[in-house]
């Protein structure tokens, strides 16, 4: 069985590797040989010490206890795996470490991660030479088959020659089989006539020479690799080569064989993968993968040259869609691209980051000046382009230094990115530029403060705080305390006391929101069952949830049980959502809250007018309050009374079934203004500034008296 029809040698492979399953995904892959494995370098050499007929050994560098160089120096040292054939798995950037491996024996390497397709078209062709070898050491008298019809049935192309040239062969080539003419399209002949040199592809001549005199020298055995035949119309093909060493026959002293297997279609598969991994499919620019891995590659090499990311946002672009359509706003990134490609040279190199977002990888300019300059040509370009479709955005402009190279690529691009967003804020012109400096700097650095804060505390970490505090809700009709909003703080150890405008976003951003949610929801429980301890066990406690929190599964059925477990009344409980998390999945949350209040929680919407979607869907949601944002109590004090609609929030939510909760409230004015329409609660300075859990059971002690 195997390459040579009638011709039954069976090879033996040893895989040596110590993750189980890249051993069984490379068994698989060649279950037609004969596969034996190995978790370790030391159980590799037990058992080819144990089992002489094994012919092939995959061999990985990288194991514990014994690895892969020391596996190999102890074959070299070992005459009787003088004949083994050693194919070495090593990590992609490791050239030091294939060259290393070459050195002491291997024949040939693979990169991981695997490609199974790769693996499998190499072992076929060191195979297909093993058995090669096996049948010319043999005498042909003792073949079952002769040589002839083995030769002739191989389906890979071979060729032995005893030339020394490789540009001319002088008729030296001995033998070569019909599928090495059909694999090159040329006759024997030709393949004589012209040397095997002149019929490679040029970028693939000095590789393959400089093999082939290691080889004529001695210093290696064989060698592989992946090269490109031109045809005589032009065309290429390209396949896996595998050129060895044979004994000398008879006056040739200087003898190899020379294996080739056409992969063309493979590579044809993998350069449309590699294009597709590496491009922006809706404007060809290479993508932002492509870019991360340049950018990796300079900062290996310690590059001296001066470079700049410029980063061009198209911050509105997205908000076209809903107006015009998909198919506009691609329209507009295309022409985007299209104008942004004739700023694009050898030293400044285009990306499409993200939909919205392409990027410049400027390498090589003078100073800031330059960059500054470059950055008013793409502004004048965007402008003339976009002038009738009225696209604004930001350009923001990060030097690369010597120092950064150290850095995490991603922090490189969030630092570009926040330099792009800086500029979108800043309404001068459509477009404007930005550079990230020192102040950006200290922002991002206070963020990165502010997240291991949070990390810290949510593993439980002591020296940051969080903590909560209490703001008193009213209720205007009865004028008693009906309950606190939870409202959460933190305080770092580096920082000092973080305002939550500045820590919840990063807390949502990061996933954090979710352990430090639990706390908070732990903490507020723990309040009320002091206030019922107090004798308040009617009072109830408002907890903002994050739409990150609604969103992850078991939500509810942790909340219920922390209740069970705490004791707590449900219906002492109420849930603020703003808005816009109605935006993210409204069925979906609307279902979820129902579930909460049949069990008894009250759900509120915050900071209610400030989203898009409630006004018009209120009376679907599932609620049964609505906060009034501070926004819109805030206008009471420079509106007419008859002007402002913060009546009418309260009239329109009423007739909906849901009371009615005012925050910010500062002034007598915008109190009575709200007693006047009936607004039922109310909080903020007027009566309270939040309170630590002492302050407030103080406070709740004199407001209540008469409650």
């Amino acid at each position: 069985m195997g390459f040579y029809g009638g011709f039954t040698m069976k090879v033996k492979i040893l895989v040596a590797d110590d993750s189980a399953s890249d051993r069984l995904i490379i068994e698989n892959m060649l279950s037609e040989y004969s596969i034996l494995t190995a978790c370790d370098g030391a159980e590799a050499l037990s058992t080819l010490a144990e089992d002489d007929g094994i012919n092939l050994l995959i061999l990985d560098l990288n194991m514990p206890n014994v690895n892969g160089f020391q596996v190999l120096e102890a074959l070299g040292r070992d005459e009787r795996h003088r004949k083994l054939r050693t194919v070495i798995l090593t990590n992609y950037n490791e050239l030091d470490n294939e060259i290393k491996g070459l050195k002491l024996g291997a024949v040939d390497y693979i990169r991981k991660p695997i490609n199974m397709e790769s693996l499998k078209a190499r072992i076929d062709v060191h195979a297909a030479l093993l058995r090669a070898e096996h049948a010319l050491e043999q005498k042909l008298g003792e073949q079952m088959l002769s040589f002839d019809v083995i030769f002739d049935q191989a389906p890979i192309g071979i060729a032995i020659s005893h030339s020394s040239d490789p540009q001319r062969s002088d008729g030296s080539i001995s033998e070569i089989n019909s599928m090495f003419e059909q694999i090159t399209g040329r006759t024997r002949e030709e393949l004589i006539n012209s040397g095997w040199a002149n019929i490679t592809h040029p970028d693939d001549v000095e590789e393959d020479i400089e093999n082939f005199k290691k080889l004529q020298a001695g210093e290696i055995k064989s060698y592989s690799m992946e090269k490109r035949y031109v045809k005589p119309d032009g065309s290429i093909v390209w396949v896996y080569m595998t050129v060895a060493a044979l004994k000398p026959i008879g006056e040739n002293i200087l003898n190899h064989i020379c294996l080739i297997q056409d992969i063309s279609e493979r590579k044809r598969l993998e350069n449309e993968r590699r294009y597709i991994s590496e491009h922006d499919r809706l404007t060809g620019l290479k993508n932002r993968e492509y870019l991360e891995t340049l950018l990796v590659n300079d900062a290996r090499q310690k590059n001296t040259l001066k470079r700049a990311l410029i980063s061009v946002n198209l911050s509105t672009v997205q908000l076209l869609t809903a107006k015009y359509g998909f198919l506009y706003t691609q329209g507009l990134v295309r022409k985007a691209a299209e104008v942004l490609r004739q700023h694009s040279t050898d030293t400044c190199l285009l990306f499409q980051a993200h939909e919205n977002r392409f990027v410049f990888y400027r390498v090589g300019y003078k100073d800031i000046n330059e960059l500054a300059d470059f950055c008013d040509s793409i502004t004048e370009t965007l402008e003339s382009t976009f002038v009738t479709d009225r696209i604004g955005g930001g350009i923001g402009v990060l030097e690369i230094k010597q120092s950064d190279n150290d850095i995490e690529i991603d922090s490189l691009l969030r630092r570009l990115l926040i330099a792009s967003e800086r500029s979108i804020n800043r309404l001068e012109r459509y477009f404007t530029t930005c550079f990230y400096d020192e102040e950006m700097e200290a922002l991002v650095n206070r963020e990165i403060d502010i997240k291991d804060a949070l990390s810290a505390i949510a593993a439980g970490e002591p020296g940051n705080e969080l903590f909560l505090q209490y703001q008193p809700i009213l209720d205007l009709r009865t004028d008693c305390i009906v309950g606190f909003e939870a409202l959460a703080r933190l305080k770092t150890e580096k920082l000092g006391p973080v305002s939550p405008l500045e820590f919840i976003p990063i807390a949502e951003k990061t996933m954090l929101i979710i352990p430090i949610g639990e706390k908070v929801i732990i903490n507020a429980f723990h309040f009320l069952n002091k206030l019922k301890a107090s004798g308040y066990d009617e009072l109830d406690i408002s907890i903002n949830i994050s739409i990150i929190q609604l969103l992850k599964p078991g939500f509810t059925s942790r909340l219920f049980e922390l209740i069970n477990e705490m004791l707590i009344n449900p219906k002492n409980i109420v849930i603020e959502v703003t808005e816009s998390v109605f935006d993210s999945n409204y069925a979906y949350i609307n279902n979820l809250i129902m579930k909460l209040r049949e069990a008894g929680i009250h759900i509120a919407i915050d900071d209610f007018g400030t989203g898009y979607s409630s006004l018009a869907r209120q009376k679907e949601l599932k609620i049964d309050c609505v906060k009034i944002d501070k926004y819109f109590i805030n206008k009471l004090l420079d509106t007419a009374p008859n002007e402002a609609i913060t009546g009418d929030i309260i009239s329109l939510s009423h007739r909906l079934g849901h009371f009615t909760i005012a925050e910010g409230v500062e002034r007598e004015s915008q109190l009575q203004y709200l007693k006047e329409h009936d607004c039922d609660m109310i909080q903020g300075y007027l009566l309270s500034k939040p309170l630590d859990e002492t302050d407030a059971l103080e406070y709740l002690r004199k407001h209540n008296t008469d409650c």
